[in-house]
């Protein structure tokens, strides 16, 4: 059994921005927090006690699957909204385990559509220099239809400017598609981009559109897009170039009209020279490069985003912030390595720390820097642990350091270690690359 999330669940709900529910085995609701309510307009009283979703029980419940695996999940799934009106949210789910040692689900719910009126709609803020040539940029990516690649480090909020581009272009009344790239293994890729037909696989007991379809007439952003399997971009590049797709399972060939939006922290052109991307699926992705500027680089946009997000914070928990000078001081000499995503966070902290709504500099608690460790030599079929500047959730942070672990216990063999976590090798090697830990040499 892999290693779960432990948590205390009135502290677990309001630490995420979106939307958030805990799913007990029973697959009732026994939570949600205030994002839940704000976007979905209910009260959270109304929702404990309902079942996890309209298929509770059925063998394609992604929850009762859940329960059955323990295995984490990342997808598009309908979802009931007031007033019988159906949205396709993008869904991650896991397992948690609480204090007293009972098993739950925890399930993050994001909209993947711009058009919903059930929240207010996140934008890019700043008024820097770097600011100010970065919305220019976008505004004239969006006016074309040629493919834009979005390049930065994480947590600079590449998401945010697919959907400005989105937004500011002719298809801004169609979908913007958001597809996770870091969850699309290679038996996941094909049914989630092009969708499947009823009895295609074990469990697929309906037909069900894929994201691609869902993008029709709109954008299709593929965040982290340099995380795709190599064995899987040759089908994306055919669907880019021609429109046309099947879905598992199927013979009809679909056509999806859409526009395309990337993003990715890496290096796509060396990973092409390495051989871990192709060439030709390059060249189509990056005709409109974008570098979006890291937050040390905009430090005068710092004021502004601590401002909007003690807002956002202040609507959650019904108060107001205000933050204190030497604070904005303290934040300013920061050099932000995890850039607006860190800050976020910290300012979520600082206002669970502060006093009276008044975020003073003892709240503002930085974390220091993890230290980047030279990886030792590679050894014929030997795994080496490496230092990570990757961004995790909790659950593959504990997943990560699980196989560190076992590759200390069994010296580093690939073989073993799969055998031990009850994979395949090929698995275990997307979770090596996923994690950003080195790779055995044949």
């Amino acid at each position: 059994m892999k290693k779960k999330q432990i948590f205390n669940l009135e502290s677990l709900l309001e630490t995420h921005n979106h939307p958030f529910k805990v799913i007990d085995a029973a697959l009732n609701v026994v939570a949600v927090n205030r994002a839940w309510e704000i976007y979905f307009g209910t009260d959270r009283n109304d929702c404990i006690g309902q079942p996890c979703c309209a298929d509770n029980g059925n063998n394609v419940c992604r929850h009762k699957k859940l329960f059955q695996s323990l295995e984490p999940y990342a997808g598009v799934y309908p979802h009931e909204l007031p007033g019988d009106e159906q949205a396709n949210l993008r869904v991650r789910g896991y397992p948690l385990l609480d204090s007293d040692g009972a098993l739950y689900i925890g399930e993050s719910v994001i909209p993947t559509a711009s058009n919903t009126n059930h929240s207010k709609q996140p934008r890019m803020l700043g008024k820097s220099s770097a600011f100010n040539l970065l919305e220019t940029t976008l505004k004239k990516a969006a006016r074309v239809e040629t493919p834009v690649l979005l390049l930065g480090e994480t947590g600079t909020g590449k998401e945010l400017a697919a959907a400005f581009v989105h937004q500011h272009s002719n298809r801004a009344e169609g979908k913007f598609v958001v597809v996770d790239c870091t969850s699309l293994g290679e038996d996941l890729f094909e049914s989630e981009l092009f969708g499947h037909e009823k009895g295609s696989f074990t469990g697929a007991v309906g037909a069900k559109k894929g994201l691609f379809q869902l993008a029709h007439q709109g954008t299709l952003f593929l965040d982290e897009v340099g995380e795709l399997p190599l064995s899987q971009q040759p089908k994306l590049l055919r669907a880019l170039e021609s429109g046309q797709f099947r879905r598992v399972g199927g013979t009809t060939i679909h056509h999806s009209d859409v526009r395309v939006v990337c993003a990715t922290h890496r290096n796509l052109a060396e990973m092409v020279s390495r051989g871990d991307f192709r060439e030709d699926l390059y060249y189509r992705l990056s005709v409109f490069p974008v570098q979006i500027q890291p937050l040390r680089d905009r430090r005068k946009d710092i004021p502004l985003l601590c401002d909007h997000l003690l807002k956002q914070i202040g609507e959650v928990n019904d108060c107001q912030y205000t933050l204190t000078k030497q604070a904005l001081i303290k934040l300013l000499q920061h050099s932000w390595p995890g850039n607006i995503r860190e800050l976020r966070n910290i300012m979520q902290l600082a206002a669970a720390l502060c006093d009276n709504q008044i975020i003073d500099e003892s709240n503002i608690q930085i974390q220091p820097a993890i230290p980047k460790m030279a990886p030792p030599p590679d050894q014929p079929g030997v795994v080496t642990k490496t230092g990570s500047d990757i961004n995790l959730n909790p659950l593959e942070r504990i997943e990560a350091d699980f196989i560190n672990e076992l590759m200390e216990k069994l010296g580093g063999s690939r073989k073993a270690i799969a055998k031990e976590m009850n994979v395949s090798e090929r698995t275990l090697y997307r979770k090596l690359k996923r994690y950003n830990l080195s790779q055995p040499t044949h």
